[in-house]
C-alpha cells in the first residue's frame, strides 16, 4: 500500500464530484462510489510514497499554511493499459496548486520510495473518478459527464495511509 498527502475540496465542489461518481454508478460503470467508506473523498493526490515518517506530518503542519485558492476540474484525463483504465478529471495547474504541490514535494521528497510521477514537472493534478474502467466503456462514461468544468475551492490537506486505512487532517478547514 501507500500513504500519501491529499488536497480536498469546499462541499460543494465534494457534492459536484460526487454527483459525477453517481452518474457513472447509476449507469452500471465502475465509480468511486463503490468505496463505501467515509475516508473516500474526492481529492487532489499531492504526494505519495510508500511511507512518510510523522516528523514529515510535523513539517507540512508548522510549514503550510490552510489552502485556501480557486481550483478548476477540467476535462476527463485516462491513466491506464489498453484493456481497463483509471478515468479522472484533470485539474487545471494554478500558480497556487503548483506552488503548494511543490512546498509539499520539497518538505517530503525524503520518505520510503516516492514514485517518480508525483515529482514536480512529472505530476498531473487530477480527481478520480472510476478506476479499473474497460476501455471500451469510455466514450460511455464520457457522454454521461460531459457536464463541463467544476469549479470550487481547496480547503484541507490530510494524509492517508493506505495500510491503516486510516486519514488525519494537516491543516485546519478555513
Amino acid at each position: 500500500m501507500v500513504q500519501s498527502v491529499e488536497l480536498l475540496f469546499d462541499e460543494e465542489t465534494d457534492v459536484a464530484v460526487r454527483a459525477e461518481w453517481q452518474r457513472l454508478w447509476d449507469a452500471g460503470l465502475p465509480s468511486r462510489t463503490r468505496v463505501r467508506a467515509i475516508s473516500n473523498r474526492p481529492h487532489v493526490t499531492l504526494f505519495v510514497a510508500r511511507h512518510i515518517p510523522t516528523e514529515i506530518d510535523e513539517l507540512l503542519r508548522r510549514q503550510i499554511a490552510t489552502p485556501s485558492f480557486h481550483i478548476r476540474l477540467g476535462g476527463l484525463v485516462v491513466f491506464g493499459s489498453s484493456r481497463y483504465v483509471t478515468l479522472s478529471r484533470l485539474v487545471v495547474p494554478s500558480k497556487a496548486l503548483l506552488s503548494l504541490h511543490r512546498k509539499v514535494f520539497d518538505l517530503a521528497e525524503q520518505a520510503t520510495k516516492v514514485p517518480p510521477h508525483i515529482r514536480p514537472g512529472e505530476w498531473t493534478p487530477h480527481v478520480t473518478l472510476a478506476r479499473r474502467l474497460p476501455a471500451d466503456q469510455i466514450p460511455d462514461a464520457a457522454r454521461l459527464l460531459d457536464g463541463g468544468d467544476i469549479v470550487g475551492h481547496a480547503s484541507v490537506m490530510r494524509r492517508w495511509d493506505g495500510d491503516a486505512k486510516r486519514e488525519w487532517i494537516l491543516t485546519a478547514p478555513p
